[in-house]
């Protein structure tokens, strides 16, 4: 079990990872002819972090859906469907990061 302050981390992280470094990536834009290396690494870092700590909070979600839903199906396997439905439901959010570092690193 996670303890009260991994959480708080992991919570910040995600919150710069879907707030923050996206609108530091567009907020310097310079024109096409001189863009420096720096706002070209800031874009990548940005775009790779979208991208790791989407897929990290979506595994941790999975993680619990599915061992909740083992239980689950062990006591009711009628519920099989929600269950099912709900594992599926946090790979929107790898998806989500997937699109966002494309917009971030094609801009």
């Amino acid at each position: 079990m996670m303890d009260k302050r991994l959480t708080k981390v992991l919570s910040v992280g995600v919150f710069l990872t879907a707030l923050v470094l996206p609108a530091m990536a567009f907020a310097q834009e310079t024109p096409a002819v001189a863009v420096a290396w720096q706002v070209s690494a800031a874009k990548a870092l940005a775009a790779g972090l979208a991208m790791g700590l989407s897929a990290l909070g979506a595994a941790y979600a999975q993680a619990k859906i599915g061992s909740a839903g083992a239980g689950t199906l062990a006591e009711r396997p009628e519920v099989a469907i929600w269950v099912i439905t709900l594992q599926a439901l946090p790979e929107v959010i790898v998806l989500l990061g997937f699109v966002s570092a494309i917009m971030i690193n094609g801009a």
